[in-house]
């Protein structure tokens, strides 16, 4: 049998265990939801390396996980020194401005309908505008380093992490805030209490969005000017030099981070709210 068949093989295999869990009566055990997408990637990265082996694709045009795998483990170094430029200065700064502004400005349009009506419209305005008009004025402004590429992060995730958390200030129903208007409740303390624990889900959905677009932003920021290392910077490089696995190697290493960090905002949100619907077994 080729390499291809083995690989369809497996896929098919592993497509059966995965229905079969789904099936089971241990489908919302944890262990099962881990186990499942595990094995569905596994089934899928054995299906991509079948048919790059079995049809002889060539390296260039799609390299095999195992040549990407051999790659990544060959340029750790490389590939951490690029990751602390673009994922923890460039990313994490971005997002953590962005989101902790995007949060402070969403109170004070609540407070004010002068902002509701003035500042919401601007703000879906630009966020339509495209990432590859914003990045190059940007770098122009705030220099080749990190600082501009944080710059862009914080325009990427301002105003979807806006929006949402002054749609969750909006939840509360008009029975609670006339119950806390009975108990002579001041707007610090509804807000407190009542409005951002109902906010929490629509916050965090927004943060949840933004991190994923805070690790796009900051490497097509990186397209248009950084130093010598980054992940955006070593991607248009590599495809320049045809260095294929070096790309995919820097892709793998975006994609674990966003799942990571993705995963991460997932769990703290079940923490805050666990009281949500959403979150109970």
């Amino acid at each position: 049998m080729s390499v291809f068949g083995l690989a369809l093989l497996f896929w098919l295999a592993a497509w059966a265990v995965n229905a079969a869990l789904a099936r089971s009566r241990w489908r919302d055990a944890s262990g099962v939801r881990v186990v499942v997408p595990v094995l569905f990637g596994a089934a899928i990265l054995g299906l991509w390396e079948g048919a790059v082996r079995g049809f002889g694709v060539s390296p260039v045009i799609l390299p095999a996980p195992s040549s990407v795998a051999a790659r990544f483990a060959g340029e750790t170094g490389l590939l951490w020194e690029d990751f602390l430029q673009t994922v923890l200065k460039g990313a994490l700064s971005g997002y953590a401005i962005g989101c902790g502004a995007a949060f402070l400005v969403a109170v004070l349009i609540d407070r004010s309908r002068f902002l509701t009506r003035g500042l919401l419209p601007v703000g879906n305005f630009v966020a339509a505008l495209p990432i590859v008009g914003i990045a190059p004025i940007l770098v122009s402004w705030f220099g080749f380093d990190w600082q501009s590429k944080a710059a862009v992060v914080v325009v990427m995730v301002f105003f979807p992490v806006l929006v949402n958390t002054v749609q969750g200030l909006a939840e509360a129903s008009a029975m609670q805030k006339d119950l806390m208007r009975t108990y002579a409740a001041s707007y610090l303390q509804t807000l407190l209490k009542l409005r951002l624990p109902a906010a929490m889900p629509f916050v965090f959905n927004g943060l949840k969005i933004a991190t994923t677009l805070a690790l796009i932003g900051a490497i097509v920021a990186e397209y248009f000017g950084s130093p010598t290392r980054g992940m955006g910077f070593r991607i248009s490089t590599g495809v320049g030099r045809l260095d294929i696995e070096l790309v995919w190697a820097e892709i793998a290493v975006a994609a674990l981070t966003g799942s990571a960090v993705f995963g991460l905002v997932s769990l703290v949100e079940r923490w805050v709210t666990f009281w949500h619907p959403s979150q109970r077994s």
